[in-house]
C-alpha cells in the first residue's frame, strides 16, 4: 500500500522536473528570438537612417545646384540672356517702299512700280484634269496647251509656270477659280512709253537697282527711306500687329520730274528715225534745250532699247552717247569761234575776208569742204558758206595762248556735269602743244583736232541763247508731290558768264543768215527768225587720222532770233549717199522739231517778218 504512493509521488516529480526543463528550454529559446528581433530591428533602423540621410545629401546638393543656376542665368548672365530672349521675341520688318515713279513736265509717267506674281501650279490639287485646266490658262498666259500639260506632268507640285505675271492676267486667272494655282505678289518696274525716254529715264535691274539713265544717276532721289521696325513675335511665330507703331507702313506720294516733254520727244524721236533710215545711217541723236536755265526738253538718241525687255538689248545702248560718246564738231563751232573773236575786239561784224579757196599754215594746205573760187566775205557770209579759210584768218587774228585760254574757258576738255551717268571728258591737246603749232589753233578755228560731247556743243550755243552764260544742261526738275508742288531739286553750278549780250545777239543774228541765205535754208519756218549753222565733219578714227569716207552730220539752231531761248541740235552719225550732209541729212530733223516747239512752248512769230 505505501509502496504505490511513492512511485506515484516520483512520478509526479518528475513529470513537474520535465515540464519544468521543458519551459525552461521554451523560455530560453524565446529569449534568444527576442534578442535576435532586437539584433534585426537595430540594424534596419541604421539602414534607414543612412538611405534619408543619402536623399537629404541628394536633395540638398541638388537645390544648391538649382540656386547657382539661378544665379547664373538672373543675375550673371541676366542681361544678356533678357537681350537674347527679346530679339527672339522681336522681329526686324522694313516694310517693301516701292521706289518713287518718274514723270515728264507734264506729269505724264516714265517710271513706274507695280505688282507682278509668281505663278505657281500644284497638280495634286487639280480638281479637274492637267488637260481642262490647260485648255483654261492656256489662252490667258498665252501658252501652248499641250506644252501646259507636259509641265504638269513633271511634278506634283511647286511648278513655277511664270516668274512675271502682270496684275490684270492675275486677275483673270483668279477668276477662274481654278483649284491649285498660287500667286506670290512682287513688284517690277514698268517703263509705259517703251523705248520713248529710255536713253535718258534708263532702267534698273531684277534686284532693283538703277542700271542706266536718271534710275542709276539718282537713286538716292527714287529710294524711298523706309523705317526699319520691330515687331512682337506670337508663340507661332506669327507678328502681332498691335504693337506696330502707327504709321509706319505709310510713305510719301513725292515723284521724280523730269523737264523732258513727252511730246517734243515722241516728234524729235519720229523725225529721227526716218532720216536715219532714209541715209541708212549708223546712229543719231536731239536735243533741244531751254538756255535759260539749261533744262532739256528733249533728248533723243537713236538706236535705243526698251527698258521692259532691257535683257534683250545691247548693253552698248545703256549709255547715251550725247553725254557718253566724242566726236569732233566741225562747222557747228565756228560760231563759237566767231563770237571769242567778237569778244576780244580781233574782228567787226562787217570786216571782209578774201578766201581764195585754200590757205598754207606751216607745211600743212587748207581747202573749204567744197571747191570755191576766189571770193570775198564778210562775217556773215563766211557762216553762210561755212568757209574754213575766212575761219582760219579770223583766228589768226588772235594770240595762239589766248586762243588756248578762251577755249578752256569755254571748258573744252572737261565735263559738263551733267545729271545724267557715264558723261566723259572732253579731249584738248595740252597748251604746249597747242601754241607750239599753228596748225592747232587753225584747225580748231573750224571744229578740228579737239573733241567734245555733243551735249556741250549744245552748252556752248546756249550762251550764244541765253546772253552770254554757260549753264548745266540737265533733265531732273525735282521732287514733287501729288498736287504738282516742288520739294526739292538738285543743286546746280550757278551759270558762268563768257560773252557779253551784244556779242551773242551778233552771232545770232549772224547765224540767221545761214538759214534765210545759206546752208540752213531746210530749216526755215515762215514768220520766225531762226538761226542755224550746218556742220559735216570727217569721223575721227580711234586710231589717230580720220575714217575715209565716214562723216558725222549735224546742226544747230537758235530761236526766236529776236529774243533766244531754245537751241535744238541733231546730229546723223556716217549717213550713206553723195548727198549726206548736214544740210540735207539733219537740217530737216531740227525743221519738224521746232514746228511742234512753237505751239508747245507758245513761241510767238515775229510780227515784221
Amino acid at each position: 500500500m505505501q509502496k504505490t504512493p511513492i512511485r506515484r509521488k516520483f512520478r509526479l516529480q518528475n513529470l513537474i522536473y520535465t515540464r519544468q526543463r521543458k519551459f525552461e528550454r521554451n523560455n530560453l529559446a524565446t529569449q534568444e528570438t527576442i534578442g535576435s528581433n532586437e539584433n534585426f530591428s537595430e540594424n534596419t533602423n541604421q539602414d534607414i537612417k543612412l538611405r534619408i540621410m543619402t536623399v537629404w545629401g541628394i536633395l540638398i546638393t541638388a537645390m544648391l545646384g538649382l540656386s547657382l543656376n539661378l544665379y547664373r542665368l538672373q543675375v550673371i548672365d541676366g542681361k544678356k540672356l533678357t537681350a537674347k530672349a527679346r530679339g527672339q521675341q522681336m522681329v526686324n520688318l522694313r516694310p517693301y517702299m516701292p521706289r518713287r515713279p518718274v514723270v515728264d513736265k507734264s506729269g505724264n509717267l516714265l517710271a513706274v512700280d507695280r505688282p507682278i506674281y509668281d505663278l505657281y501650279v500644284h497638280p495634286k490639287l487639280f480638281m479637274k484634269s492637267a488637260q481642262e485646266v490647260a485648255e483654261e490658262i492656256g489662252p490667258v498666259l498665252g501658252k501652248d496647251q499641250t506644252e501646259l500639260v507636259r509641265i504638269f506632268e513633271k511634278r506634283r507640285s511647286g511648278i513655277l509656270l511664270s516668274g512675271s505675271v502682270s496684275e490684270d492676267i492675275a486677275d483673270k486667272l483668279i477668276s477662274l477659280r481654278i483649284d491649285g494655282l498660287e500667286f506670290i505678289q512682287k513688284y517690277s518696274r514698268f517703263y509705259p512709253q517703251d523705248d520713248l525716254v529710255s536713253d535718258v529715264v534708263g532702267y534698273v535691274n531684277l534686284d532693283r537697282r538703277g542700271q542706266a539713265g536718271i534710275e542709276y544717276s539718282q537713286e538716292k532721289l527714287l529710294e524711298r527711306s523706309g523705317q526699319t521696325v520691330k515687331l512682337s513675335r506670337a508663340g507661332n511665330g506669327a507678328l502681332i500687329p498691335n504693337h506696330a507703331p502707327e504709321g509706319f507702313l505709310h510713305f510719301d506720294d513725292l515723284q521724280l520730274q523730269l523737264t523732258i516733254d513727252n511730246r517734243l520727244q515722241r516728234v524729235a524721236r519720229d523725225a529721227l528715225q526716218e532720216q536715219m533710215k532714209s541715209f541708212k545711217a549708223k546712229r543719231g541723236a536731239v536735243i533741244v534745250m531751254d538756255a535759260t536755265d539749261g533744262s532739256l526738253l528733249t533728248l533723243v538718241s537713236q538706236p535705243n532699247y526698251n527698258p521692259n525687255q532691257y535683257g534683250k538689248a545691247d548693253i552698248s545702248l545703256f549709255k547715251n552717247w550725247t553725254v557718253a560718246d566724242l566726236y569732233e564738231p566741225g562747222s557747228t563751232f565756228k560760231p563759237i569761234n566767231i563770237a571769242i573773236a567778237l569778244q576780244n575786239g580781233v574782228i567787226k561784224p562787217d570786216d571782209v575776208f578774201e578766201d581764195p579757196g585754200f590757205i598754207q599754215v606751216g607745211k600743212h594746205i587748207i581747202k573749204n569742204a567744197e571747191k570755191t573760187g576766189h571770193r570775198n566775205l564778210d562775217i556773215a557770209e563766211i557762216l553762210q558758206t561755212s568757209s574754213n579759210i575766212g575761219m582760219v584768218k579770223i583766228i589768226q587774228r588772235l594770240q595762239p595762248a589766248i586762243y588756248y585760254n578762251w577755249i578752256e574757258r569755254l571748258g573744252i576738255g572737261q565735263k559738263v556735269e551733267t545729271d545724267l551717268p557715264f558723261e566723259v571728258t572732253g579731249q584738248l591737246k595740252s597748251e604746249t602743244q597747242f601754241v607750239s603749232s599753228k596748225i592747232e589753233a587753225a584747225t580748231t578755228s573750224f571744229g578740228q583736232g579737239f573733241s567734245m560731247t555733243p551735249l556741250q556743243l549744245v552748252q556752248l550755243h546756249g550762251a550764244l541763247a541765253n546772253g552770254g552764260k554757260l549753264v548745266t544742261p540737265h533733265v531732273v526738275k525735282g521732287l514733287i508731290d501729288s498736287k504738282g508742288k516742288l520739294h526739292y531739286s538738285l543743286p546746280l553750278p550757278q551759270p558762268r558768264p563768257i560773252f557779253s549780250p551784244e556779242t551773242t545777239q551778233k552771232v545770232v543774228e549772224m547765224m540767221e543768215t545761214v538759214v534765210d541765205k545759206g546752208t540752213g535754208k531746210a530749216s526755215k519756218i515762215d514768220r520766225y527768225r531762226i538761226g542755224g549753222k550746218t556742220g559735216t565733219a570727217q569721223k575721227a578714227s580711234p586710231r589717230g587720222g580720220y575714217i575715209p569716207g565716214a562723216r558725222i552730220t549735224s546742226f544747230v539752231a537758235i530761236l526766236p532770233v529776236q529774243a533766244p531761248r531754245y537751241v535744238i541740235f541733231a546730229i546723223v552719225d556716217e549717213p550713206q549717199g553723195e548727198n549726206a550732209y548736214g544740210s540735207t541729212v539733219a537740217a530737216p530733223i531740227v525743221k519738224k522739231v521746232i514746228d511742234a516747239l512753237i505751239p508747245l512752248e507758245q513761241i510767238p512769230p515775229d510780227i515784221n517778218k
